[in-house]
């Protein structure tokens, strides 16, 4: 079984859990297995039409999915997924530069 690392921020959904065992032929089914066993989870995961939310990052032994096959990618038994949220925010750096407020 391959293991699904659970960001902080979506622990509360899952009971407090940092990982779950998941099995499945790809990312798609993982996150399928994610959610039918903690569908509290699932508005954070999935939009309202059921693709995966674009600030969802989701990488595969270390590498994006996205420079992969997306929610098709194959993962095997070994495998450790992680569930990686964008973060938004903060100051617009460059602006900040520009006023003179940051040297």
């Amino acid at each position: 079984m391959a293991t699904l690392h659970i960001p902080t921020p979506l622990r509360p959904y899952t009971g407090g859990k940092m990982e779950i065992e998941v099995h499945g032929k790809n990312i798609a089914d993982l996150l399928l297995q994610l959610v039918d066993e903690f569908p509290a989870v699932r508005p954070y995961i999935y939009d309202e039409q059921n693709h995966v939310r674009p600030y969802v990052n989701l990488f595969l032994n270390g590498e994006d999915v996205r420079n992969m096959q997306g929610d098709e990618t194959p993962v095997g038994k070994d495998d450790k997924v992680r569930i990686v949220p964008s973060i938004a925010g903060g100051a617009d750096r460059n602006a900040e530069i520009q006023k003179g407020k940051i040297l």
